[in-house]
């Protein structure tokens, strides 16, 4: 069996919301069907891909993969961090209920993660609650930062410990509104911005303090980590160097970093099997970021080409460590 815990949809539910109030969801959608595209009054501008909308376009992508399981989530652009309390409470409500009408097309093949408006933490929290107790979801994906408030902010303590409550995994992805400094060119945004993203969030959930404190939480993050399982050993150099870093906690970084778990999306053999040698095989889990495309078209072929992968290794990183952090294993 072989499962996918980073893949992606756009569901029905708020394509047509934004298509029937383009201005009330500040987004709109251009194209002919089958040609259609996101575009989102913040610069996000994107292809609508069958597979974001189409179950069965989905299940196609995987059996072309090689996959058995695939764990949905939205698309970032859908989390409307930036938004009032009102429709960001719709948005999260119209995503959720599309992805348990998406997932429920073929529930023996998929699985849903929940999205909730995480700048209004007791609205997170009750939709959190919702969409684990009436919908059945077993995970839910938040930003790496929150409009630019690191995840490790106090304000979304009680959302993770609530989370850490409800025993869900909690999906760390780069969320980011148009380019920033130095990354406008060659789609550095994303190329390197994404894993940046994801390495500051890791850098401030350890320092902080945070991951002491909400030890037992789940935390899977996206794009193999970004940089941090490359350069833990200069935060753990510099924790034992500099004052700063031991302000809040003095729990070695590179234990803190085996807390975590991270996906395979590194499109390098041999990062793959840095990331396996410094976490360990037992918090690596299969990641395709399908359908986008800096997604992994074959997942399977990546993990074949790391070297000195055991069979047992591709095992535990292939399904049967996804399985356990959704309690299905």
């Amino acid at each position: 069996m072989r499962v996918d815990l980073h893949s992606h949809a756009i569901p029905r539910t708020i394509v047509e919301a934004i298509a029937a109030d383009g201005k009330g969801f500040a987004a709109r959608i251009e194209g002919a069907e089958g040609h259609r595209r996101m575009v989102h009054d913040q610069g996000y501008v994107y292809p609508l891909f069958d597979e974001f909308l189409d179950p069965a376009a989905k299940l196609a992508a995987m059996d072309r993969k090689g996959l058995d399981l695939s764990v949905v989530s939205t698309a970032p652009p859908m989390f409307y961090y930036w938004a009032p309390a009102e429709l960001a409470a719709k948005a999260a409500r119209l995503v959720n209920d599309g992805i348990a009408e998406f997932v429920a097309a073929a529930p023996d093949r998929l699985r849903g993660m929940a999205s909730v408006p995480m700048q209004h933490p007791e609205l997170a929290v009750a939709e959190l609650e919702r969409a684990v107790n009436e919908l059945g979801f077993k995970a839910v994906e938040i930003g790496t930062t929150i409009e630019g408030v690191q995840l490790a902010d106090p304000r979304f303590r009680p959302f993770l410990r609530r989370a850490r409550e409800l025993d869900v995994l909690v999906f760390i992805h780069p969320y980011y509104v148009g380019s920033k400094a130095g990354l406008e060119d060659y789609y550095l945004t994303n190329l390197a911005g994404n894993p940046f993203d994801t390495t500051l969030a890791i850098s401030h959930l350890i320092f902080s303090g945070a991951l002491d404190e909400l030890a037992g939480l789940k935390i899977l993050a996206a794009h193999g980590g970004g940089y941090a399982p490359y350069q833990i050993g200069r935060l753990e150099h510099g924790q034992k160097v500099r004052a700063e870093p031991k302000v809040k906690t003095t729990t070695s970084p590179k234990a803190l970093l085996k807390t975590l778990y991270f996906d395979t999306v590194l499109f390098d053999a041999q990062a793959l099997r840095h990331l396996i040698d410094v976490v360990g095989a037992d918090h690596v889990c299969l990641g395709t970021d399908a359908p986008f495309d800096m997604g992994d078209e074959t997942p399977l072929a990546s993990l074949d080409a790391v070297p000195g992968l055991s069979a047992a290794e591709r095992d535990r990183i292939g399904a049967a460590n996804a399985l356990a952090l959704l309690g299905e294993g």
